[in-house]
């Protein structure tokens, strides 16, 4: 099979682009309804609140188990083949937890909220599949398209919670589960999507052309730097563990705070429309301006846009600490959240794929998703001790921890090409 001319490569690069970008915006909207519902389905079965930060960990742990297994896949048959086999674990967890409400059965809730995970897993490899063919000056670029895709569908999915509830209860589905109903169409039309039209591989086609390239060119592209690529998983997995701490706990601290303003009294739909918004604008603040944050990446410098991360995470703890007795303090947190998660997420990945060779790149890539969800998974489970002893401002001290860290050991993220 011959190899595609530059010119080839850059049309398939767009229509790369543009098809993962279309599965990103189906594949948000089951990932926005369960970081909405899954809190507030976890407290309401297991009638315990400590518990409802399982739900977020298991959606994390369901990626970090998946991350690996799915980036190995991907590098043996393709990028395809890899993200259609987490929608189909998407779809099943979202009919399991369906049946789990349905049974108000906790752990099987559990396990479905763990394969929605696993299916986010290929949402997060989305990211590294637009950098395949990308050329070095637009990988920043690329990949952060995609990641803004996001946006659409994970601020639809929180946003779907009210008119979900109605629809759910017309039909007789359990309560807070109805926007499950626009996952299981949107996933179903993700899978199609990558099906038919994710041709060529993205992956299978690098791979060809690195093969094929010069002595001096593949050289150059096989520079590897494991030290930057540590500290650019350090800090992927820092500010997504401070970020899923913190969101983890947002629905019920916002339960809270709308049941003592209104004296107790706070009806279901008041509650999950409160945390719908608040979470939605979350959402939006975490991919709405990453295309920003990744050209930034490409002219800047991957390691100041890291940076730039910790400051937007800071701010966001500052007002988690001093206005979360406001609604629209809260909000303001949790979009600065998703922001300095943002910058952090598209820099360190755009590092991370830069420092290391196309031979280890999966891999590694893979190590970095595992990494990341397995502390978020943590975080989340962390979290709800934490706040049970010390409140949401005990949480956001707690966290800050985390920021300064990232921070402190940004020398290490020095990229000295050869």
């Amino acid at each position: 099979m011959s190899v595609p001319t530059v010119q080839e490569q850059q049309a398939v690069q767009r229509r790369t682009v543009l098809v993962l970008s279309a599965g990103q915006v189906l594949g948000g909207i089951a990932f926005g309804a369960t970081v909405s519902l899954g809190a507030l389905l976890a407290a309401d079965i297991s009638g315990d609140d400590a518990l409802s930060g399982l739900a977020t960990a298991s959606v994390t742990l369901g990626a970090a188990l998946c991350a690996i297994p799915l980036a190995r896949y991907a590098s043996r048959v393709g990028r395809r083949r890899a993200l259609t086999l987490g929608n189909l674990f998407a779809l099943i967890g979202i009919g399991i937890v369906i049946l789990g409400a349905a049974l108000r059965l906790f752990p099987l809730l559990l396990v479905g909220i763990i394969l929605i995970g696993a299916g986010n897993a290929g949402n997060l490899q989305s990211r590294f599949a637009a950098t395949d063919l990308a050329r070095p000056k637009h990988r920043g670029r690329d990949l952060s398209i995609v990641v803004w895709a996001t946006t659409i569908g994970g601020v639809s999915g929180p946003l779907l919670l009210g008119p979900g509830e109605i629809v759910g209860q017309a039909i007789g589905m359990p309560p807070q589960t109805g926007s499950y109903l626009f996952s299981l169409v949107a996933q179903t039309a993700a899978f199609l999507l990558y099906v038919i039209a994710l041709r060529p591989d993205p992956l299978l086609l690098a791979q060809r052309v690195l093969a094929s390239s010069s002595a001096h060119t593949q050289a150059a592209a096989r520079q590897d730097h494991p030290g930057t690529a540590r500290y650019a998983m350090f800090a992927i997995a820092g500010a997504h563990i401070v970020m899923v701490s913190v969101m983890a706990m947002t629905p019920i601290h916002l339960s809270h705070l709308a049941q003592a303003t209104h004296s107790g009294h706070a009806t279901s739909t008041e509650i999950t429309t409160l945390v719908g918004i608040t979470i939605a604008a979350h959402v939006a603040g975490m991919y709405a301006l990453s295309p920003v944050f990744g050209i930034l990446a490409d002219r800047w410098g991957r390691l100041r846009v890291v940076l730039l991360g910790q400051v937007l995470l800071a701010a966001s703890l500052t007002f988690a600490f001093f206005a979360n007795d406001q609604a629209g303090g809260v909000m303001a947190a949790l979009i600065l959240l998703g922001l300095g998660w943002s910058a952090s997420t598209v820099a360190g990945a755009a590092l991370l794929t830069e420092a290391t060779t196309p031979e280890l790149r999966t891999r590694r890539q893979g190590r970095s998703d595992s990494l990341m969800s397995f502390c978020g998974a943590g975080g989340a489970v962390l979290a709800g001790v934490v706040m049970a002893n010390f409140q949401y401002s005990g949480l956001a001290v707690v966290a800050a921890v985390v920021v300064i860290a990232i921070a402190v050991a940004s020398p290490l993220g020095r990229l000295r090409m050869a």
